[in-house]
């Protein structure tokens, strides 16, 4: 999450875009539940609905989170690749090369076979959990 808050927040273009606040506000109501539940877990005391919100309202919240993540990505390539932000070019001392353009679209295309996979098993630990 840090890295991403990084990338969003250096970049003045697209904090203003709508899919941040989507992706904000999902992160800001899955941590709030995430840790109400490490907390009343470690006080041996968990309300159900603590459990059950921990275990039910990911179906929702991970969806939106992932799509404002990936819109504010798609939102910044033109801004990223217009200033090289991030990239080294070759020549350099360390001969050595990287194009964080690419990088951004290499990341936004991992999130095709990962998401199904963290998706699918949270809804695993749903059904063995509730």
């Amino acid at each position: 999450i840090l890295s991403l808050l990084f990338f969003f927040f250096s970049l003045l273009q697209v904090q203003t875009e709508d899919s941040v606040l989507l992706f904000v506000v999902a992160w800001t109501i899955t941590e709030i539940i995430r840790y109400s539940f490490y907390t009343f877990s470690l006080l041996n005391h968990l309300p159900y609905l603590i459990k059950w919100a921990r275990y039910t309202l990911f179906i929702v919240l991970y969806p939106m989170g992932v799509s404002g993540e990936l819109l504010t990505i798609y939102a910044a390539l033109p801004f990223v690749r217009q200033s090289g932000l991030y990239s080294i070019s070759l020549p350099n001392k360390y001969n050595f090369s990287f194009d964080y353009y690419t990088f951004l679209i290499l990341v936004m295309i991992s999130y095709i076979p990962i998401f199904p996979q963290l998706y699918f098993h949270m809804l695993h630990q749903r059904r063995k959990v509730l």
